[in-house]
């Protein structure tokens, strides 16, 4: 432990060093948000029930690891674990006197929850003004859709970017990753920083709301108001275009061994690249857009004879945006990953050597680390208590009235 304590200590301070964080969140959205804090340097302390958060139970691709399961491993590094019970009397003492000494509160309960348990802004804010308060929820705290579940395919399926690529007739498709979620947890973080600003000049704590359907409409900017201002519906054709707002040809076409996306080139140059001489008989601009079916099949035979590798060479040779379409061992074998130190590997007590994304924001003098991984149930919650000055009489009766787990140690 005490190896341990020393390796931390011989890190860096990043950025939000300091700062103390106060992380009520389950799932994805929240915690994502909560890590990113922590990337940054600042105390984060997972608030979770004495059963664990709902993600230790949820593996996505069912891979439970060890003790902690990839899902939790992968969205709670840089975090402390507190175990405790907020229904009960002891509790609330403690979450208070959390809130007294906190820089940031993140919750993404249901509306109407954090009232219920007494963790509402009102109440916290009357305990610490210059608390910077995150709520977070799927729809928003009030209105017809409130009490519907925030989940991403949910949310992905409502924001109308599912019929922006595909074909026409076809189901729309999801995107492979949790967009919504991640889009969500970038605005939270977002929030919080910007709100600690507005408190380092005026002293001043806030309420900051973030909702994943307004965070996917958002990131449509350019999109919808291709729809609300230029008027232009979203149409979908018999080929499977990546985007309805992109002339042809814009999207992926296999290869004899694999796939190319190829985007937005100039018709001229791709016509002598690829040698299909009747793609000079479609005007560029008018034509990408009217007639995307017949240009999208063109290329696709054209393409379909050689491969990736030697497409891209040609293709990139004549200034053409192209690209392979990676899978992730690609990505992660790909050289300006390695280069950018896109990955961190770290060892974990329990779960072993851990390579996970790293931090997409650098810092000259106060670089991000991970100075400790995924913690286990309440493993911090001793720890914590006695950082927040409750003396060790008042943690052995909170632990024998069944307030706080004292979780295991790795």
């Amino acid at each position: 432990m005490a190896e341990n304590n020393a390796a931390e200590k011989a890190v860096p301070k990043g950025i939000l060093s300091g700062y103390k964080v106060l992380d009520c969140s389950i799932a994805m959205a929240g915690p994502f948000a909560a890590q990113r804090l922590g990337d940054l340097g600042a105390d984060v302390i997972k608030i979770e029930p004495k059963t664990g958060e709902w993600q230790r139970h949820a593996p996505a691709g069912g891979i439970h690891g060890n003790k902690v399961n990839v899902s939790f491993l992968s969205l709670n590094r840089n975090k402390r674990s507190l175990a405790i019970d907020l229904k009960s009397e002891g509790g609330k003492e403690i979450i208070y006197e959390l809130a007294r000494q906190a820089d940031v509160f993140i919750q993404n309960y249901r509306p109407g929850v954090a009232k219920r348990l007494g963790v509402d802004y009102e109440t916290l804010s009357a305990l610490n003004p210059g608390l910077v308060y995150i709520s977070m929820s799927g729809f928003g705290e009030d209105g017809p859709y409130a009490l519907r579940p925030g989940q991403d395919l949910l949310l992905q399926a409502m924001s109308g970017a599912m019929l922006s690529t595909g074909c026409d007739g076809e189901a729309p498709r999801a995107a492979g990753q949790y967009i919504v979620d991640a889009v969500t947890a970038y605005c939270a973080f977002e929030g919080v920083l910007a709100a600690l600003l507005h408190r380092e000049r005026t002293g001043e704590g806030q309420k900051v709301e973030v909702n994943m359907l307004d965070a996917i409409a958002t990131i449509q900017m350019q999109e919808l108001s291709v729809f609300t201002v230029g008027g232009k519906p979203q149409t979908r054709t018999a080929e499977p275009h990546a985007h309805v707002y992109i002339r042809a040809p814009y999207g992926t076409f296999a290869t004899r061994d694999g796939y190319l996306a190829l985007a937005m080139p100039d018709m001229k140059v791709l016509a002598d690249v690829v040698n299909e001489p009747r793609l000079l008989d479609y005007a560029e601009e008018r034509a990408g857009w009217e007639q995307r079916d017949e240009i999208f099949r063109l290329v696709r035979d054209a393409l379909k004879d050689s491969t990736t590798a030697d497409w891209f060479n040609r293709l990139n040779a004549a200034g053409i945006w192209c690209s392979p379409v990676y899978g992730y061992a690609d990505l992660i074998a790909d050289p300006q990953i390695a280069h950018n130190g896109t990955f961190v590997e770290y060892e974990h007590p329990t779960e072993g050597k851990v390579k996970t994304p790293g931090f997409p924001i650098r810092f000259s003098r106060t670089p991000s680390a991970v100075t400790r991984g995924a913690p286990l149930t309440g493993q911090h919650t001793e720890e914590v208590l006695r950082d927040f000055g409750f003396t060790d009489e008042q943690i052995g009766s909170f632990e024998a009235d069944g307030a706080i787990l004292r979780g295991e140690q790795p």
